[in-house]
């Protein structure tokens, strides 16, 4: 009898484990239209294909955004910084890769914590801070 309860419990103890184990991975993985919004305001597309230039330009407009560069990788195309705001860490994320034969694709991904910022506005900014530096370098002006 004890032997029979505790095969119950083991297997009760089963199936809340893989019931679990469902419902996580099922909300991993899932994503709606607002993701897809949202990583459209994160990229924009610029006609070069000089990625050490454009990983450089990145640099210089994180920083002219009060952004400590933590972290820039050539080979995977990324720079990773942080901007100290009062209490609140705000991280940033820039990746470049190919686009066909002409273009790179920049995209910017900024957290406070473990949220994505989702204001347009602030992605904006920064691809307006990065268009001027490129024009900027792009005319040979320190």
């Amino acid at each position: 009898m004890r032997k029979s309860k505790q095969n119950y419990l083991t297997l009760f103890c089963l199936v809340i484990f893989i019931a679990g184990c469902a419902t996580t991975s099922k909300r991993a993985f899932q994503t709606n239209e607002s993701q897809v919004a949202l990583r459209s305001m994160q990229t924009r597309a610029f006609d070069t294909t000089d990625k050490k230039m454009m990983l450089q330009t990145i640099l210089s407009a994180m920083q002219d955004l009060d952004f400590v560069v933590e972290k820039a990788d050539l080979t995977l195309g990324s720079v990773t910084g942080a901007k100290y705001l009062g209490y609140s860490v705000v991280n940033m994320t820039v990746t470049v890769r190919t686009r066909g034969d002409t273009q790179l694709l920049v995209r910017v991904n900024s957290q406070v914590g473990i949220k994505s910022i989702e204001d347009p506005e602030t992605y904006q900014d920064f691809f307006n801070v990065l268009e001027k530096a490129l024009f900027l370098t792009a005319h040979q002006v320190d």
